[in-house]
């Protein structure tokens, strides 16, 4: 679930005229807020709408005051009545996120409405998201893709990049991959790692656009070096493939560790295989059991199973018959057909009541959602 724009409007307002108020922006930029404060304060207090939004904004980051989410509440709703719209759409924000006020998703969605239809197009973004996950308004992914589409076109990466998703799963909007590539190709154009990663994918898969393993790997690489964990996963299976790049599996290890290291559960399990195997680095059965023990509290069915058979054998762990079947029981639960042959054959071996307290270990391991296997 994408979560609301966490920043608040960055610059303060210029839209006041007067004197008293230019010297206020002067003072602000100077970074002298106690002055500015003097020359704000009193034009808020006569009704200056520029000034009471700029006093919200002074009163949220403590600038010049005592931080007040309560009185910069106060002064954002004294400038969003007058329809002043980065108030509507901060008042909207403190809201949504209880920021000096209980939270409220009507609230919150009524305030972006406002501002959205003034143009602004974090306003617009923000409407979007309470669409398509139902906070404060009605679930509608068309009105969702609607407003995501507003403030797309005016350049709002968040946006592009949900309107891609939009396109890509068609959801509010008839599925459409050259759309979902055009609009993350603009959002990746800005530097938006998620954005890049997924017009990775759209060239590694061919959708919307030709594939080309080269362009995929590009993309990949600088989602990649901004610590976009499926990036980095992803640029470990390019080179451990060998695809848009010379096969290497030391710089796929590289990635997938940095991935692993994020608690990306796949690229826990491909560490963990490339340790078992010895590929890209010495082959240690111990550090495949920590990596694939990782993945499998994560769920992953083929680390369960891997790791039943690490127990059954006594590699890189102490050899467990109950824990190796324990986990095969979790994998063969989650779909994984040839644990379910693996533990029963394992059966064989083990008494009747080491296979009832495995059972029961399986049972809690699922029940605690692999917190407590």
């Amino acid at each position: 679930m994408k979560k609301l724009l966490p920043i608040l409007a960055l610059l303060i307002a210029p839209y006041a005229s007067g004197q008293d108020f230019d010297k206020g922006v002067d003072a602000y930029d100077a970074g002298d807020y106690a002055a500015a404060l003097q020359e704000f304060r009193p034009l808020a207090e006569q009704g200056n709408a520029s000034a009471q939004y700029n006093l919200g904004v002074m009163y949220e980051r403590g600038q010049g005051v005592l931080q007040d989410y309560k009185e910069a509440v106060k002064w954002y709703q004294l400038a969003a009545e007058q329809g002043f719209a980065d108030s509507q759409y901060n008042l909207g924000l403190m809201y949504a996120n209880g920021t000096g006020i209980a939270q409220d998703y009507e609230e919150a969605a009524k305030w972006y409405q406002r501002a959205a239809e003034q143009g602004l197009a974090p306003a617009q973004y923000n409407l979007g998201l309470m669409y398509q996950n139902g906070y404060g308004t009605p679930l509608d992914y068309e009105e969702a893709a609607k407003w995501y589409r507003v403030a797309a076109e005016q350049g709002d990466v968040f946006a592009q990049y949900n309107l891609g998703v939009m396109y890509y799963n068609g959801k509010g909007i008839p599925q459409d991959y050259k759309e979902a590539a055009k609009w993350y190709r603009l959002a990746a154009e800005q530097g938006y790692a998620p954005a890049q990663n997924s017009l990775g994918v759209m060239y590694d898969n061919g959708q919307g656009v030709p594939q080309d393993y080269k362009e995929a790997v590009k993309w990949y690489r600088l989602a990649a070096e901004q610590g976009d964990v499926f990036a980095q996963y992803n640029l470990g299976t390019m080179y451990q493939a060998g695809q848009g790049v010379l096969q290497d599996d030391e710089e796929a290890v590289k990635w997938y560790r940095l991935a692993a290291e994020q608690s990306d559960a796949d690229a826990q399990y491909a560490l963990g295989s490339m340790h078992y195997n010895g590929h890209g680095l010495t082959q240690d059965y111990e550090e495949a059991a920590k990596w694939w023990e990782l993945a499998a509290e994560q769920g992953g069915a083929a680390a369960q199973y891997n790791l039943g058979v690490m127990y059954a054998y006594g590699s890189g762990v102490l050899q467990d018959y109950i824990r190796a079947h324990m986990w095969l029981d979790v994998a063969a639960a989650n779909g994984y057909d040839d644990a379910r042959k693996w533990r029963d054959e394992l059966a064989k071996h083990m008494t009747p009541e080491q296979i009832e307290k495995a059972q029961a270990l399986a049972k809690e391991c699922i029940r605690s959602k692999y917190k407590d296997c």
